[in-house]
């Protein structure tokens, strides 16, 4: 999911981890972003939905980084920038890693093996996009049939007034793209913009035969 600021993209994942705690009993849950504030930021969001439900969902264990349904399925929450917190966990249900443009690569390649032994697990990327680089950069171009891919600018969403998005444009144009317009940007060091670099690339070329 590539979205623009305040589109409701963490409400939207929220909902999609309550209801998977709910109906697939025993399951696991992880919730990842860049750090455990981000990360219990949503969690905040999927215990408010829960504590919504009529008649109430009875809970076996709560803290206010994790909880426990009656069913088994747990949700927990975790930091995205040390790869090492996410190790030991397996055949989770669902992962949700927040804001991924922002979580380092070496978490992203701790979680994906975590799949390898539940056929129905799935993992959802969101994030505003930051530079052209890292895992979610890479996974949002690479044209891999096997992901969903949804974008979503801040332009699109009726709760924002376009007024106040202009002000934003007028005041920082590249930072309003990325922030607002899910457009990827630059690294601020590199001598080559990325579009310069996709013209130096061919593909029209006889392959050399030895």
């Amino acid at each position: 999911m590539n979205c623009g600021r305040q589109v409701g993209k963490s409400t939207i994942v929220a909902a999609l981890a309550l209801h998977t705690a709910l109906y697939s009993p025993g399951g696991l849950i992880l919730v990842i972003a860049p750090s455990q504030r981000q990360s219990r930021e949503l969690f905040i969001k999927i215990h408010g939905f829960l504590t919504r439900l009529e008649p109430a969902e009875p809970l076996e264990e709560e803290t206010k980084l994790s909880l426990m349904l009656a069913n088994g399925s747990r949700v927990v929450t975790l930091p995205g920038d040390n790869p090492r917190t996410v190790r030991g966990y397996s055949a989770p249900a669902l992962i949700i890693e927040d804001e991924g443009a922002f979580v380092a690569d070496e978490t992203y390649d701790a979680l994906i093996p975590m799949l390898a032994a539940t056929p129905h697990g799935r993992i959802v990327l969101m994030s505003t996009p930051s530079v052209a680089a890292g895992h979610f950069y890479a996974i949002w171009h690479s044209g891999s049939e096997e992901w969903e891919r949804f974008e979503h600018p801040t332009t699109e969403c009726a709760r924002v007034d376009p007024a106040w998005l202009e002000a934003r444009r007028n005041e920082d144009p590249l930072r309003y793209d990325r922030e607002y317009l899910c457009r990827f940007g630059n690294p601020e060091d590199s001598l080559f913009t990325v579009e310069m670099l996709d013209r130096m690339v061919i593909s029209n070329f006889e392959p050399l035969c030895l």
